[in-house]
């Protein structure tokens, strides 16, 4: 451990070969830790052409001496898709480091029951591009995931994304210059609080899609979070369906149900502050029999909204429906609905009331816009609160 130690406080003044070989003395520290360990990662930039990985431990920390301290670079990657993966762990905590330009997602952990991320940034250091790695942070089929103080920067898809999860908190975290900031999708009884969501091009989403493993999610709290000029131009890959989201985009909840956003302050965000819709506004087939397209009980109170007296985007697909369906001119609602109706079901529970300065339109998006609708009081209800998530100390 002291060679090793040594070898990484050198590093950047030594040549190639020590910079393999550190890579390789890291790597073997993943794989060989015990469960219960602790993987200290001291002050440095340090180079890697690899993927860090761990499998299948328990109750391992893996920490650094701090964000933008502890520098771990995959720029110039050639092997693997993350920078870092752990997968099939147990109560695996990260804390206290950055990777960036990881040749595909920043930390991915999958099949994970306890996955803690703290001080942790994720990040793409080139500027906005579609070949930068889709996602930041990205628990994927995981339990019991918190993450705390962490920063996310330029994913071509979300920064912070967490899917296909169950029991999620988000807290206290900046997401700034991602096609998504914040992503929740598929997955049940998240909080994502206390964040700040900006220069994004949607700020945070709620999005339920066909054809994953988890075919659903829901009881999703937002609040408390500042959700602002998120304008970025969206720059994802063709094909991926966050490609679809307008420039302009403070807060998006497609085909979820039960979520419940309040307290949030939405501001700046030039195409929708908040947009409620189905998964049809997307234009995509649905191949996937068991999945359910459309929001339902849904509660958006006490939220704060104001944006500048400026035209909608005109970019992408949606924002082509601004432009030359909508023809709001400079005065966009702040909560757009798409009023497409679910034929099973007669009451959507769509209810909006208390919110600060906002208002509302009915687009009428599966009747192609004909009757459009500004009058919110047909949505002024109110929804049981949802529960707080408990995570599991286990």
């Amino acid at each position: 451990m002291k060679s090793l130690f040594v070898y990484i406080l050198l590093c950047c003044a030594l040549p190639v070969v020590a910079q393999k070989e550190i890579q390789k003395k890291i790597q073997t520290q993943f794989i060989d830790v015990d469960d219960g360990g602790v993987i200290t990662l001291p002050e440095g930039n340090f180079h890697f052409d690899a993927s860090l990985s761990m499998d299948g431990k328990k109750n391992v920390t893996i920490k650094g001496a701090g964000m933008d301290k502890t520098v771990l670079s995959f720029k110039g990657q050639l092997s693997g898709a993350e920078g870092i993966k752990i997968t099939n762990g147990a109560n695996i905590t990260l804390q206290d480091l950055t990777v960036q330009d990881a040749k595909g997602d920043g930390v991915k952990a999958q099949l994970v029951e306890g996955i803690t991320f703290v001080n942790v940034k994720a990040e793409w250091t080139g500027g906005a591009s579609k070949d930068n790695g889709g996602y930041g942070l990205y628990p994927v089929q995981c339990t019991n995931v918190l993450i705390d103080r962490c920063h996310a920067v330029g994913a071509s898809d979300a920064g912070i994304y967490v899917g296909q999860s169950k029991h999620i908190v988000v807290k206290n975290s900046k997401a700034y210059k991602n096609v998504a900031g914040i992503e929740i999708e598929n997955s049940w009884y998240a909080d994502v609080y206390d964040n700040e969501a900006y220069d994004n091009t949607g700020g945070i989403l709620v999005f339920d899609l066909p054809d994953l493993i988890q075919k659903e999610g829901g009881f999703v709290r937002i609040f408390r979070n500042h959700v602002h000029d998120n304008n970025h131009i969206n720059f994802a890959p063709k094909g991926n369906t966050v490609g679809k989201v307008p420039q302009g985009t403070g807060f998006m909840i497609l085909a979820t149900r039960n979520v419940e956003a309040f307290e949030n302050k939405i501001v700046n965000n030039i195409s929708a502050g908040t947009a409620i819709v189905s998964y049809y506004i997307t234009e995509n087939p649905i191949n996937d029999k068991t999945y359910n397209p459309f929001p339902s009980n849904i509660y958006i109170h006490d939220n704060y909204y104001e944006r500048p007296m400026v035209k909608a985007t005109s970019k992408g697909r949606l924002g082509k429906m601004y432009k030359f369906k909508l023809r709001f001119g400079k005065k966009v609602p702040h909560i757009l609905y798409d009023g497409i109706d679910d034929p099973a079901m007669k009451e959507r529970n769509i209810c909006i009331r208390n919110n600060s300065n906002a208002t509302f339109v009915n687009i009428d998006a599966g009747n192609k816009f004909k009757n459009k609708s500004t009058d919110m009081l047909k949505h002024d209800c109110a929804r049981p609160s949802i529960e707080p998530v408990v995570l599991s100390s286990n």
